[in-house]
């Protein structure tokens, strides 16, 4: 289940809008516009045709023709050879199937703690430099300057729509047809099954950044071009395929000027929150290296780290949720909200703009408290309107744009803004505790049994983030219920002596 984005610092998908301004290089109305060798062409039936230029392999819907199961073993002896053939050093490893991630690499040999494995050698490593199958299609992408993220996806697709005749057909093989990744659920999976946690409103971007990237590739160059980029392979369903697959297995490498790059071989590692090693360039040995943190046994999987993310986080590009208590990087966002009926409303907006920052934010919860940037939102949230000189020192704490780290300090206000993260992080907790209640009688359709265990699996997956979610939110309540219980007796204690004070004088 952790085929996953050995994207091992945080990779949004970039914005794209540049594209839309962008006009076709000077000399492009000349461009060559001929179809490159042979593609598989897919399409939304179940007929196959022939013909002298190119073999066309028509499909059901919403199936893509290359790759294999997610759990299959099928082209994997295939992949390690071609890759050994190729330049692959022996390895210490295998692909077999585990019991964490399905597929996975597997000690062979025993492994020291600190040895160094893998060695990839740079021409194994897809990057946006690697060359063509069509060569006149990565020409128009980059002449159009498409950025690393749109211009892998589209390449993965012409160079799986070449089957054989790609260099990268074996690794294709063995990639999985459908991705384990929140692309591939519906809105109204999305919906019912994280309407409880703040994941779904990042899913829901996500998703609409991939469909309008590809809206914008189709439009300004497909749409141009489309001898190099038919319809028939270059489509929403593909661009789903190729997406999930970056979104899983893409890896920036810092020694290699943080390049983002595909690992054949290595993005077969699965994931562990007990180990913190990940992928790098080795410089001395010229190829892509991990040096493990612990010792393996024959026969015992070996884990790499996809860094330190929360389960959320997890799901979101991986589509898994480590079990509960086992992340220590685990978080849960919490949303907070300016009040509309406040006096200061325009004056606190005002200020959090400038800083970057909406009426409306989420900020990070761990197991262990919550950063100052949240503090410093509560307190522009609830701070009186004597306190306007401070408006916009706050704002900018809770933008992280100060120079220095600082904590600002309101001891003034504290119990309000503590009461007030209180609220929002009560109020999360319902939802929390409805959908884990609603859950058990949830309406599962008994009539399709292939769809009736994605529905199982998919609710398995939501219930397991939900849970680990509310667990955080359970412990800060319990913080800030205590804080302010303490501001309280620590007020209530200064009323008596002060009483005792005045009963003196009677």
């Amino acid at each position: 289940m952790a085929e996953a984005s050995r994207t091992f610092h945080t990779i949004l998908l970039p914005s794209f809008s540049h594209l839309h301004k962008a006009q076709s290089p000077a000399g492009f109305t000349d461009f060559p516009r001929k179809r490159c060798g042979h593609r598989i062409v897919v399409h939304c039936s179940v007929s196959t045709t022939n013909d002298a230029s190119r073999t066309k392999t028509t499909v059901t819907q919403n199936m893509i023709p290359w790759g294999c199961e997610i759990d299959s073993l099928e082209n994997a002896s295939t992949l390690q050879k071609w890759l050994s053939d190729s330049g692959l050093p022996p390895q210490k490893m295998a692909i077999q199937k585990v019991d964490v991630g399905e597929r996975g690499l597997v000690a062979l040999k025993n492994i020291r703690k600190g040895e160094k494995l893998l060695f990839v050698p740079p021409s194994l490593v897809i990057t946006a430099d690697s060359k063509w199958s069509c060569p006149e299609a990565g020409e128009v992408l980059k002449q159009c300057s498409v950025p690393d993220w749109p211009l892998l996806a589209t390449y993965l697709i012409s160079e799986a729509s070449f089957e054989k005749s790609s260099r990268w057909s074996n690794y294709i093989s063995a990639l999985p047809r459908q991705p384990y990744s929140l692309l591939y659920w519906t809105r109204a999976e999305l919906d019912r099954y994280l309407e409880a946690s703040q994941i779904r409103e990042r899913a829901i971007e996500r998703i609409t950044n991939v469909i309008g990237t590809y809206n914008d590739l189709r439009l300004r160059i497909f749409s141009k071009y489309p001898d190099l980029f038919p319809e028939e392979v270059f489509n929403m369903e593909t661009f789903k395929w190729s997406f999930g697959i970056l979104f899983s297995r893409l890896v920036r490498l810092p020694s290699m000027d943080g390049r983002v790059a595909l690992v054949p071989w290595a993005d077969m590692l699965n994931h562990s929150c007990e180990v913190e090693t990940f992928l790098d360039y080795d410089k001395s040995s010229q190829g892509v290296v991990f040096t493990t943190d612990r010792q393996y046994q024959p026969g015992e999987q070996v884990f790499i780290s996809y860094g330190k993310k929360s389960n959320g986080e997890l799901l979101l590009s991986y589509g898994f949720v480590p079990r509960e208590g086992t992340n220590p990087s685990d978080s849960v966002e919490l949303p907070l909200s300016l009040k509309k009926s406040d006096k200061c409303y325009k004056e606190k907006l005002e200020a959090l703009r400038k800083y970057g920052l909406s009426a409306s934010e989420c900020f990070p919860i761990q197991i262990t408290g919550w950063p100052l940037e949240l503090m410093a939102y509560a307190y522009l949230v609830v701070s009186p309107p004597s306190m306007k000189g401070k408006f916009e020192e706050m704002a900018a704490a809770a933008s992280n744009k100060m120079t220095s780290k600082k904590d600002i300090k309101c001891p003034e206000i504290d119990e309000q803004a503590l009461q007030f993260i209180l609220d929002s992080c009560e109020s999360s907790i319902s939802k929390y505790s409805r959908f884990l209640q609603a859950s058990g009688s949830m309406d599962l359709d008994t009539t399709s049994p292939k769809q009736l265990n994605r529905r199982v699996f998919l609710k398995q997956l939501a219930v397991d983030l939900c849970t680990s979610e509310r667990r955080i939110l359970f412990r800060a309540q319990y913080i800030l219920r205590r804080r302010l219980r303490d501001i309280r007796s620590g007020e209530l204690r200064a009323l008596r002596l002060f009483d005792n004070f005045v009963n003196l004088f009677k």
